[in-house]
């Protein structure tokens, strides 16, 4: 069981490159990546996107690079004439318009970054992509460790709450069969009292008989025994967000099923304080993967 949050961080530092992946991950319906790297990596986001999805199945995952390169290489500056042209026009015509005297230089040029660019800079070469893979590879794996934990802490709190809702429904099938014998022992000691003694047995098992029908929650029962185990059967596979998300859909349904048909303070007692554990399972999923 896995959570959708966390937290990695893959380094590679050799050979004169030095580049950092960090991996920050949070709760997010489907897998949604957003990838910031400097520009030289602007071709490989793809490279990024394929390898997270190979490794994660959902959460929104911002992807943070850095890199310097401090590799002895031959360097060819490319230089834009068209630039540089256009900047010496515009301060030949401010030098005439303003009568200020014209001391663009050609250093000067050679600093704009539109006009000078290192041709390096275009695309990363082999090492870099190297150096990208192996960091996301690390950061993955440290992101993975730390969700995988998170998601065993769920687990736990996950298994404690559902114990807690069986023990509930356990109590609600206990106190059901107690309800329709008590409201019968109520209806013939008033039906005595209105007629002076006298009962009307088939009377007092015909109201009892449609009281029972209407407040019948054996149904509801049987399919909360039937959700709980499925819960346990599913938390035992990955991933289980979106079937568990599913399933308490169906506790909560019953649950308020059973909350309409209650016609007794301890059923109805012991089915609200099951909505607020089902709720609390709710929350609690929707961190996992």
């Amino acid at each position: 069981m896995y959570s959708m949050t966390g937290f990695g961080r893959g380094e590679y530092r050799k050979d004169g490159i030095e580049l950092v992946i960090e991996l920050k991950s949070v709760n997010n319906r489907f897998l949604d990546i957003s990838v910031r790297t400097p520009h030289i990596f602007a071709p490989c986001e793809e490279l990024i996107r394929a390898g997270i999805r190979s490794a994660l199945a959902r959460g929104h995952v911002d992807v943070f690079v850095s890199c310097s390169d401090l590799r002895e290489r031959e360097k060819r500056l490319l230089v834009d004439v068209s630039a540089a042209r256009a900047y010496a026009a515009a301060a030949d015509q401010l030098s005439r318009e303003t009568g200020l005297a014209n001391d663009l230089s050609v250093t000067q040029l050679l600093r704009m970054n539109d006009v000078v660019r290192s041709e390096e800079a275009a695309a990363a070469d082999d090492a870099l992509i190297g150096a990208l893979t192996s960091a996301l590879s690390d950061a993955l794996s440290a992101l993975k460790e730390m969700r995988r934990k998170e998601g065993e802490r769920l687990r736990a709190d996950l298994m404690a709450r559902i114990k807690a809702i069986a023990r509930l429904r356990d109590e609600i099938a206990a106190r059901a069969p107690l309800v329709a014998a008590e409201y019968r022992k109520k209806i013939t000691e008033r039906i005595g009292e209105y007629l002076g003694g006298k009962v009307d047995e088939t009377r007092i098992l015909t109201e009892a008989a449609i009281f029972a029908d209407k407040c019948n929650i054996d149904e509801e029962l049987t399919r909360l025994s039937s959700h709980i185990q499925e819960f346990y059967k599913i938390c035992e596979g990955d991933p289980v967000g979106r079937k568990l998300d599913f399933l308490v859909q169906e506790f909560n349904r019953e649950c308020n099923t059973i909350c309409s048909k209650s016609n007794d303070a301890s059923v109805t007692a012991y089915a609200l304080e099951m909505k607020n554990e089902i709720e609390k399972v709710r929350e609690q999923i929707q961190n996992l993967e």
